[in-house]
């Protein structure tokens, strides 16, 4: 059922669909006149409803008679409904009666011609008069009924040689011969297909034969579908009365899909071009598909356990979250120091330095040749760090001096002392036994010259010995002190003045086990 419903309710669509699209984008929402010529106007009034296939969509503005012969019914009417001043040239107009008290209104059928400009004309061989009930009735009663067999009578005599005429009069006087003429012209028009239809009919009859369980179900379904229709018909006479003006606003969006169309015409002819080079991508494109299957299934497995990870950084989400509503007090600043710490005109003083290592232009910072400036803030706080840097290190072309150290002082042994004492015994480091210089002769030395290497002195010479051969008493006197500490503070002290003579070699005792 719900299939039929909205089978139905597709043909409607399409049905105003095609009515759209029969007109081009003309403006048919205001006012039309037309002109229409009747055999026949009885009944007609200034006034009356002048309707389009059965809906009210304008008035009769005047009747007259014309002047030629035989005369004829000229009635001018009016359309002001929106979507429905739309006659074509093949139009057809009548005269109906409205009820059983004498008033009549013209009814016409569009047609599917060309549009009829305002003012347009229909002529009398487009249109019908109806004959009123009551004149049937009045030729039956007596002296008119005589009268008339007279009539019938004479008419032979009188329409001798003009039968045409006869069958054009009846033609338009009744409209179902009008309309059994148009049935029949369209039915000569489409023999070929009739033919059709009777040559496949009995295939048609024998499907249905097959599935007359489907038939008998699809039946049952439109009389439901009907039923649900028939309680709904307030509802759907709304929509008929809103059609009209649906169709009204349709048309201009029509008109411009049939713009798109004509534009897309080209395209089309392109695309028809290359239909085959497409084909053939399509065709290699398919064992490309089937191979990247697996990829895809890779790639859901890996999403899944994606939405896993999402889910389980939804705290770390929410707390990125609070910290970023309370971020706001802090980036202003921050921001505020960011666009100004770089700026030259914030600078505190001018300085020829500023000016000498400045940027080239169009740097921002740079400072013209006619103007003075200072260091940015940015530039203030790494020079900070650079003249930091060269005050603490020193160097040139010879060597590099860093000019601080420094030292856990553990004990006392940072401060400089000239004196051993027993404060300062546990400061002092010594490299064995023999200090040259110190506890020992200088092997570099010469005798009589300052800073000149002379004979290397004898290794097993004692302390005493190496301070007796000094050649300079006060050099055996700083000697034999320094001897003397030596033997009071140094790790061999305790083996006395003796044992000097059985000391091992200096390059021995740095390299024995």
């Amino acid at each position: 059922m719900r299939r039929v419903a909205a089978a139905v309710l597709a043909l409607v669509a399409l049905a105003g669909a095609a009515l759209a699209m029969g007109a081009n984008g003309d403006d048919r929402d205001g006012t039309m006149s037309y002109r229409i010529v009747f055999d026949n106007g009885f009944g007609l009034t200034d006034g009356g409803d002048m309707r389009i296939a059965g809906v009210r969509a304008g008035q009769i503005d005047d009747l007259r008679i014309s002047g030629g012969y035989p005369p004829k019914a000229v009635v001018d009417v009016t359309i002001s409904e929106p979507g429905l001043a739309d006659l074509r040239e093949d139009a057809t107009c009548e005269v109906r009666p409205q009820s059983l008290i004498g008033e009549y209104f013209v009814d016409c059928q569009p047609g599917q011609g060309r549009r009829l400009p305002d003012g347009g004309r229909i002529p009398v061989e487009q249109t019908t008069s109806t004959i009123p009930i009551d004149l049937v009735n009045t030729i039956m009663r007596e002296p008119y009924r005589e009268r008339f067999r007279l009539i019938i009578a004479e008419l032979g005599a009188g329409l001798a040689g003009r039968s045409e005429d006869l069958s054009e009069v009846l033609r338009r006087a009744h409209p179902g011969l009008r309309e059994t003429s148009q049935a029949l012209r369209i039915l000569g028009r489409q023999t070929r297909t009739i033919e059709g239809v009777i040559a496949d009919a009995d295939r048609v009859i024998a499907a249905l034969e097959r599935r007359k369980g489907d038939v008998v179900r699809f039946v049952r379904e439109a009389g439901n579908t009907a039923e649900i229709t028939a309680s709904r018909r307030a509802a759907l006479a709304e929509n008929f009365r809103l059609l009209p003006q649906f169709l009204a606003e349709l048309r201009p969006g029509m008109a411009r899909l049939g713009e798109l169309s004509d534009a897309q015409i080209p395209l089309l002819r392109d695309l028809r071009a290359g239909a085959g080079d497409l084909d053939t991508f399509l065709t290699r494109l398919r064992p490309f598909s089937d191979n990247s299957l697996p990829a895809f299934r890779a790639l859901g497995g890996a999403s899944e356990a994606g939405v896993d990870a999402i889910r389980a950084t939804e705290r770390e989400v929410d707390v990125l979250q609070e910290a970023a509503r309370n971020a706001g007090p802090t980036a202003k600043p921050l921001r505020q120091l960011l666009q100004t710490i770089d700026d030259r005109r914030r600078a505190v003083e001018n300085d020829p330095r500023a000016k000498a290592t400045d940027p080239p232009a169009p740097d921002k910072t740079h400072i013209p040749e006619s103007e003075q400036g200072g260091f940015t803030g940015m530039e203030g706080l790494w020079n900070y760090y650079y003249w930091q840097a060269l005050s603490t290190n020193a160097f040139d072309a010879v060597g590099h001096i860093l000019r601080i150290s420094a030292t856990l002082d553990l004990g006392g042994c940072s401060a400089y002392f000239k004196t051993i004492t027993a404060e300062t015994r546990d400061c002092q480091r010594w490299l064995g036994p023999y200090q040259p210089g110190v506890n020992a002769p200088d092997p570099t030395e010469i005798p009589g010259e300052q800073g000149e290497p002379g004979p290397r002195a004898p290794e097993t010479a004692t302390a005493a010995g190496e301070a007796q051969d000094a050649p300079d008493t006060g050099a055996r006197e700083a000697v034999t002190a320094d001897a003397e500490a030596e033997r009071a503070f140094s790790p061999a002290a305790g083996e006395g003045a003796g044992a000097a003579g059985e000391a091992e070699p200096l390059l021995d005792y740095l390299l024995k086990p």
